[in-house]
């Protein structure tokens, strides 16, 4: 069965071309400004919760190279005929990128999640492991449905492994929403606790869009409608990666901050969020550690 319009194959206007560079290209750039800031900024907080923003870092910088591919071969996939553009044999990689850089950006956004989390040791291994799995999967199925079997124009494809996917984000859900409310448990009365809150909220509902937009390319038809889809998938990216990011590195200097106040770590510059400060800075060559004082959670103290 091969009657599916796959998004790639859709004529388009004038007006909606332009308006997909520029989702395009602002979602590019956008990727791109949250990279600069969090290379710059991973001394903002302790070793402890760096891989948060290591991970962040790396979500978006893959997600920036694939908008330039994505913006390259949409500029390559359409020829001006008159006053539309038809799409090329190229065109299907004015889309498959996404896939590619879902599949190893959303197993980082489990990562950067745990990062900040208040899972530990072996609890924490064994769930990042799940996470990571059940995220690859999600894509990669998602993957051989929407663009694989017959170039993405197979319904039953579509449904098939788009269902597969769909068990797979469940795992998901099921794993974000544990974590966060685990976090929310132990983290209660602290600020971090509403911005992880928050945090797996925005990530939750933000996932929706896709599932969406991947039925869309069974029975959406006609340029609008791919204008549309292309537009919430860069809105989307947007949100997820760097909304998300922005919450996780707020949770990450939050978590800083109250470690170095309760004597579990140091950092050498003081923290401030919105000119509020945090934590004053405490220099490792000033302290001494104390290999015996050990806090509730199994920490290290610092003996100043």
């Amino acid at each position: 069965m091969s009657d599916a319009l796959a998004p790639w194959n859709a004529t388009l206007s004038l007006a909606e071309h332009s308006i997909i560079v520029y989702a395009l290209s602002v979602a590019g750039l956008a990727l791109f400004a949250f990279f600069v800031k969090s290379l710059v900024s991973t001394n903002e907080v302790s070793g402890r919760y760096r891989a948060g923003v290591y991970a962040g870092m790396t979500i978006t910088g893959i997600a920036f190279l694939s908008y330039v591919l994505l913006v390259v071969e949409f500029a390559l996939g359409y020829e001006r005929r008159g006053d539309s553009w038809v799409p090329n044999a190229n065109a299907i990689l004015s889309w498959a990128p996404r896939y590619f850089d879902w599949t190893v950006t959303v197993p980082l956004l489990v990562i950067e999640l745990l990062a900040v989390a208040t899972l530990a040791g072996a609890a924490a291994r064994r769930l990042r492991a799940v996470g990571i799995a059940a995220a690859f999967l999600m894509i990669s199925t998602g993957f051989i449905g929407g663009v694989a079997v017959d170039s993405g124009t197979n319904t039953g494809a579509l449904w098939l492994w788009g269902v597969i996917s769909g068990v797979f984000m469940v795992i998901l859900y099921v794993l974000v929403i544990y974590v966060v409310v685990k976090g929310g448990r132990d983290l209660a009365g602290t600020p971090a606790a509403a911005t992880l809150r928050n945090a797996g909220i925005l990530l939750i509902v933000t996932w929706l869009a896709y599932p969406i937009i991947f039925g869309l390319q069974g029975w959406g038809h006609g340029g609008a409608v791919i204008t549309w889809m292309q537009v919430v998938l860069s809105a989307a990216d947007i949100v997820a990666k760097v909304g998300f990011g922005s919450m996780i590195h707020k949770i990450a200097k939050l978590r800083s901050a109250e470690d170095v106040r309760a004597g579990v770590d140091t950092l050498p510059e003081a923290l401030w969020i919105s000119s509020e400060k945090l934590s004053d800075g405490v220099l490792p060559g000033t302290v001494a550690v104390d290999d015996t004082a050990l806090s509730g959670r199994g920490e290290r103290r610092v003996r100043r």
